[in-house]
C-alpha cells in the first residue's frame, strides 16, 4: 500500500516544476495552495454525499471513486506544503493501539 503513496508522491513532486499546461497537477500549483485546498473541499463533499448514497443504495463504488479523488487532491495539498505521505502514515502509526479517546484528550481542549 505505501508503495503505491511513495509512487504518487514521486510523481507529485516531479510536478512541481512542470509547466502548468503540461498537468492537471501542475495547473493545480500554479494556481497555488487556495485552489488546491478548494479542490479538498469539494472533494470531501462529493466523498460524504456519495457515502450516504451508498449507505441507501449499498453500492460503494461512488464511495470508492470519490474518496481516491479526495485523498489525491489531500497528497497534493501535503506536497505542496512539503510534506510527504510518510509523515502522514507515521502518525497513523504512532497512534495504533492508543485509544481515541486518549489520543483526543492529549491533544488538549481546542481539538
Amino acid at each position: 500500500m505505501s508503495d503505491t503513496l511513495s509512487r504518487l508522491a514521486d510523481v507529485l513532486e516531479a510536478r512541481k516544476t512542470a509547466a502548468a499546461d503540461s498537468s492537471y497537477v501542475a495547473s493545480l500549483y500554479h494556481k497555488g495552495l487556495n485552489k488546491i485546498l478548494e479542490k479538498v473541499g469539494e472533494e470531501s463533499i462529493e466523498t460524504i454525499i456519495a457515502a450516504k448514497d451508498a449507505e441507501k443504495s449499498g453500492d460503494c463504488s461512488d464511495v470508492i471513486y470519490e474518496t481516491a479523488d479526495l485523498w489525491f487532491h489531500s497528497l497534493v495539498m501535503l506536497a505542496a506544503l512539503g510534506q510527504h505521505p510518510q509523515a502522514v502514515l507515521d502518525e497513523l502509526d504512532r497512534r495504533f493501539g492508543l485509544s481515541g479517546h486518549d489520543e483526543k484528550a492529549a491533544r488538549g481542549p481546542a481539538a
